[in-house]
C-alpha cells in the first residue's frame, strides 16, 4: 500500500517509495511494477500524474483524478508557481546557499541545453572518519534542494557541477563515497522530495504537503548531529 498523505475528490499526494518506476517508459527496461499501476488499484480510479520522479528518489508525488484538475496543476507547475523542496546528502561541505544556473539536456536522445536552476541550502554538516583522497576523513552536507526548473535528473546533475555529488547516485555520483554509504548499511540514493506547496486548484486554498523521509534515509539523518528525523 503506498502511503497518502493528502487526498480529495480531485487530487492526491502520495509518498513515492525509492526504487520503484513511476510509470512505463523506455528506460524501464524489463521492469512491470510501476507506481502509476498501483495507484489506479489502491485509489480505484484513473489517475493523471502532475509530475515525475526518478526511480530512486522517494517522497512526495502530485498526481490529479481528472484533466481539468491536472491541467490546472499542470499550468502552476509550468509558471513555477509550486514551491519543491527536496533533501539530498551530498560530499564535501558546500557554501551556505548556492543558486545554480547551468543549462541541461534533456537526457538520452534530446541534446538540446535549456536553462537550469536549483537552490541549494546547506542544512547540516558531518564528517566521519572514513578514509578518502589521502584524508583521514570523509565531509558530508545535509541540503535542501529547490528546483527553479524541471530538467532530466536536474538536482543530481547540479551536484555533480558544483562537485559536491549526490550519495547513492550511481550515474552522476562518486563511486568511493557511495562505497562508504553502502559499509554503513545505506545503499539507496540520498535525494527525498520532502515537500509541495501549491494552491488547490479549485478551492483556491494554498497547501503544504509533507512527507518526512524514511527507511535508509532516515538513518542517514543520523550521522548529522542533531537533526530531526521526523
Amino acid at each position: 500500500m503506498i502511503e497518502v498523505r493528502y487526498a480529495d475528490d480531485t487530487l492526491a499526494v502520495v509518498d513515492k517509495p525509492a526504487g520503484l518506476m513511476v510509470h512505463d517508459s523506455k528506460l524501464a527496461r524489463d521492469e512491470h511494477d510501476f507506481l502509476a499501476d498501483r495507484l489506479r488499484e489502491q485509489f480505484g480510479r484513473p489517475l493523471f500524474l502532475v509530475h515525475r520522479l526518478d526511480r530512486a528518489t522517494s517522497g512526495c508525488l502530485l498526481l490529479a483524478f481528472d484533466r481539468e484538475t491536472a491541467s490546472a496543476l499542470g499550468t502552476q507547475w509550468m509558471a513555477r508557481s509550486v514551491e519543491k523542496h527536496y533533501l539530498a546528502i551530498c560530499r564535501g561541505w558546500p557554501e551556505g546557499e548556492i543558486l545554480v544556473d547551468h543549462p541541461l539536456d534533456g537526457g538520452p536522445g534530446k541534446p538540446v541545453k535549456k536553462p537550469a536552476q536549483t537552490r541549494f541550502t546547506r542544512l547540516a554538516t558531518t564528517e566521519l572518519a572514513l578514509p578518502s583522497s589521502g584524508f583521514p576523513t570523509s565531509r558530508y552536507a545535509l541540503l535542501r534542494a529547490e528546483p527553479l526548473t524541471g530538467r532530466f535528473r536536474q538536482i543530481r546533475r547540479h551536484l555533480k557541477h558544483l562537485s559536491h555529488h549526490l550519495i547513492g547516485d550511481t550515474s552522476h555520483g562518486d563511486g568511493r563515497h557511495n562505497r562508504h554509504f553502502r559499509m554503513l548499511g545505506i545503499h539507496r540514493m540520498l535525494l527525498h522530495s520532502e515537500r509541495l506547496v501549491f494552491d488547490h486548484p479549485h478551492t483556491g486554498q494554498r497547501l503544504c504537503i509533507e512527507a518526512p523521509p524514511g527507511d535508509e534515509f532516515a538513518r542517514a539523518l543520523m550521522l548529522f548531529p542533531g537533526t530531526a528525523t521526523g
